[in-house]
């Protein structure tokens, strides 16, 4: 188990992808072009961490069913030379995702039967999702999305204005949630675009944006995508996605800050995972690098029992012990809530108390 101190990093050229092949007196690249080098393929990067192929045997075969993607930032944050480094465990193929597991599937929060319209999902009192982009930056293997059928779904702005034509007949809806994949690999001009048509709808009063391009990209929050978030009559709040304090980092906290200054409120969201984050000390140490960055934990979720990540799971009881003793070492804005997402259930069900979430 690795303790809950952060990494020192280390890896030479690893925080400019180009940095081996691009003169030193370029200009860094913008966050397209780092997104396009992001990483796909285990040898390169077994050669990036310094990792012999054997002790990453089984990927091979895992990525046929669930490709490799993680960009060269989330690398730089990660042990060279050590196969078990938390952050590489949860990107990294395995020969374990193969392996069938009952009560693991598909659709493990029941979303196929939640669309109001084509890619809009229903499930929450005042609330919708728009399921705006199958892309990301990076393939968590514990995803709840991995088999989601993205090509089956509609694309472009035709589809939006049908998502939003239908929001605004009904008022109950104060809230629409941009999720995906990760709707902030999408254009600015696209995603402002769309922003721009949601908030005619007088009903709707906040925009949430779930997103782990802050975290694993932190160029992504740029100047542009910082102006349209603040010229938004809707409150925004952005959701990001970190599981360990090795991946908060300086760049991370300053892409946070700079939403945050465009008038954003910042979350995060983590998955408790086997062998990544299940220890108390790993636990304290992420909530206190969220609050030294400015971001307030908000949820923690137990793993959505999606097939291929069944080697990430941990006993409900184990789960609610952890929570528990970390409750009793800090103040409770610091702890975030223990939740499952249950198929049906009318919010984020609590394992520690009553009531939905």
């Amino acid at each position: 188990m690795q303790s809950g101190a952060h990494h020192s990093g280390g890896l030479s050229g690893v925080n400019d992808p180009g940095a081996s092949t691009r003169p030193d007196s370029l200009p860094p690249l913008a966050w397209p072009a780092l997104l396009r080098e992001a990483i796909r393929d285990v040898g390169e990067l077994c050669r990036r961490l310094g990792l012999d192929p054997q002790e990453v045997a089984g990927a091979e075969g895992a990525v046929a069913e669930f490709p490799l993607l993680v960009t060269a930032s989330f690398l730089s944050r990660m042990r060279p030379g050590d196969p078990r480094d938390p952050l590489l465990l949860q990107v990294l193929p395995a020969a374990a995702e193969l392996v069938a597991q009952p009560g693991f599937g598909d659709d493990p929060v029941g979303e196929l039967g939640c669309a109001a319209v084509p890619g809009l999902l229903r499930k929450y009192h005042g609330r919708a999702l728009l399921v705006a982009t199958a892309a990301c930056a990076v393939h968590c293997r514990y995803c709840f999305r991995r088999h989601y059928p993205y090509a089956d779904g509609p694309r472009g702005r035709q589809w939006w204005d049908a998502a939003l034509q239908h929001l605004a007949a009904d008022p109950s809806v104060s809230e629409l949630i941009l999720s995906g994949g990760d709707p902030l690999t999408l254009p600015d001009a696209q995603l402002a675009a769309l922003v721009t048509d949601a908030e005619r709808n007088p009903a709707l009063l906040r925009l949430r944006i779930h997103s782990r391009l802050p975290v694993v990209l932190p160029e992504r929050v740029d100047a542009a995508l910082c102006d349209w978030i603040a010229a938004t009559r809707l409150r925004v709040v952005v959701v990001i996605h970190a599981n360990h304090p090795a991946e908060i980092d300086a760049t991370v906290v300053a892409a946070c800050q700079r939403l945050q200054r465009a008038g954003a409120t910042v979350l995060n969201q983590a998955v408790l995972l086997a062998g990544i984050n299940d220890s108390v000390e790993i636990q304290l140490a992420l909530s206190e690098a969220l609050f030294a960055g400015g971001i307030l934990p908000y949820y923690l979720h137990t793993l959505d029992p999606v097939r291929g990540a069944a080697h990430f799971a941990i006993p409900d009881a184990r789960a609610v012990a952890l929570h528990q003793a970390v409750a009793a070492r800090l103040p409770g804005y610091l702890v975030p809530r223990l939740v499952r997402e249950v198929p049906g259930a009318t919010g984020k069900v609590s394992l520690t108390g009553p009531g939905d979430c």
